[in-house]
């Protein structure tokens, strides 16, 4: 089920809302169980078959949680926690890479494994990364294990966040679980960022999405012009960010309608004057997890330089297959592990001042270049033609065809990329109270139109 579908829109959300806020439903322990009910069919309208793995790894997760807790022998709590992060892995691997594993040893070997075709649960990467840290709070002593098995499901399956982020840590909400409070003010603010995180992805991206297909498609007959070329990068590049940012923003909206706050998972990072910056700012829980679960206990930056470089290859090779089972991801992730060891030992960006800012755009666009691939001849073939070595024209009327007929919604996503409503917001705060709900409310009607009017289109990081 999508955040911006009428099916949720229009029937989901108005009925989990009244369901949840009537007068007969105030106990804590009733709401979470309610809430815990509607994510287990959200998840399920999409997922039928799938949402017994969600329930088995929520068991699992229960189970090693208390045994970590309960146990004061180091060396069995150390068997439970690897017992518990083999099964979670073990299934990740199962559904998400054992095809792609298969195809591979199917070329060394010379044989036939196109048998083994599973298809990916969806979410299951995000679900995955919240239990094991659940799993590693509880053995690190961050966060006591949770009692009822409800309780734990609610942090796991919770729809606002189940099906692409942010990650939410269990030692975040641990409280908010027994002990939120909902209110109007936390209502309306969770309403006017959901507002806000649709009309990034319904207005903002959905446009830029048919430019960076339209592009695709054309360079696999005959090479673009330069001008086309940058342009189908360009709207990739927005695209992602408003899509995803847009189901964060609509993720950490609906949480608050709720009386959930999460963590921000965006940063306007294309303001960045390095690639480590831009990683501070892009997909903020992912980049933190691997840096609080995987950096820092592999030695993080406290080693020797031989040591560091090994850590982050380690970490940007899970980065990237952590988004994929493809050669290409695993490519995205070293390019990334490439120019940050460059940064960190001759800190070059730095030295770059309002430059760096040029140099690191051009990094993440040829990046997610790469990554929009499946296939790193084509990734190549399209970086050729952005740089007009395949002998193509500079520019030519696809190109102005781009520009002119959508010339706004360029010009909205270039400025709303940029950190322009905080610095409103600090400058004009008598604004706020009066002009922002209605900002928000006009955005909405103009999301539910473009909704209405327009075709079923998934947010991209359902595919992760």
């Amino acid at each position: 089920m999508v955040f911006s579908s009428n099916l949720f829109l229009f029937m989901f959300l108005p009925l989990t809302l009244l369901l949840y806020y009537n007068p007969f439903c105030t106990g804590r322990k009733f709401r979470n169980v309610l809430l815990l009910l509607v994510s287990l069919v959200f998840y399920a309208w999409g997922e039928p078959f799938f949402v017994w793995l969600m329930v088995l790894s929520i068991l699992c997760g229960w189970q090693v949680g208390l045994r970590l807790e309960g146990e004061r022998q180091a060396g069995r709590r150390r068997l439970w926690l690897f017992l518990g992060a083999a099964f979670h892995l073990g299934m990740l691997f199962v559904f998400k890479y054992l095809t792609f594993a298969a195809q591979q040893l199917g070329i060394l070997l010379q044989e036939d494994f196109s048998a083994i075709q599973l298809a990916l649960p969806i979410g299951i990467s995000f679900f995955t990364f919240q239990l094991l840290s659940y799993l590693l709070d509880v053995y690190y002593g961050k966060a006591p294990a949770q009692r009822n098995v409800l309780n734990l499901g609610l942090y796991i399956a919770l729809f606002p966040q189940l099906i692409a982020g942010p990650i939410v840590r269990y030692a975040d909400i641990e409280q908010e679980i027994l002990h939120r409070q909902e209110t109007r003010q936390d209502f309306t603010d969770g309403m006017i960022r959901f507002s806000y995180g649709l009309a990034k992805k319904v207005l903002l991206a959905n446009y830029m999405a048919v430019i960076a297909m339209n592009t695709r498609l054309m360079a696999a007959q005959e090479p673009l012009s330069v001008t086309a070329a940058w342009l189908g990068a360009i709207a990739y590049t927005l695209q992602i960010y408003f899509d995803f940012s847009g189901y964060s923003d609509m993720a950490i909206g609906l949480g608050q309608m709720f009386g959930f706050h999460f963590r921000e998972n965006f940063n306007y990072p294309y303001i960045s004057r390095s690639v480590t910056e831009f990683w501070r700012r892009w997909h903020i829980s992912l980049s933190s997890w691997f840096r609080d679960y995987v950096y820092i206990p592999l030695g993080g930056n406290r080693c020797s330089r031989g040591r560091l470089v090994l850590n982050l290859f380690i970490v940007w090779s899970l980065t990237g297959f952590w988004h994929g089972a493809n050669w290409t991801f695993l490519l995205w992730g070293l390019i990334y592990f490439v120019l940050l060891v460059l940064e960190k030992f001759t800190g070059f960006a730095e030295r770059l001042g309002l430059f760096g800012h040029v140099y690191t755009l051009l990094a993440v666009i040829m990046a997610w270049v790469v990554f929009q691939f499946p296939d790193l001849g084509q990734s190549v073939s399209y970086l050729g033609m952005m740089w007009g070595v395949a002998g193509n024209p500079l520019f030519d009327g696809m190109a102005a065809h781009f520009l002119m007929s959508g010339w706004l919604v360029w010009l909205m996503g270039l400025v709303f990329s940029l950190p322009l409503y905080p610095w409103v917001a600090k400058n004009w705060r008598l604004w706020q109270p009066v002009a922002e709900p209605c900002i928000a409310a006009a955005l909405f009607l103009l999301s539910v139109i473009a909704t209405v009017a327009g075709n079923y289109n998934p947010f991209i990081y359902f595919n992760f």
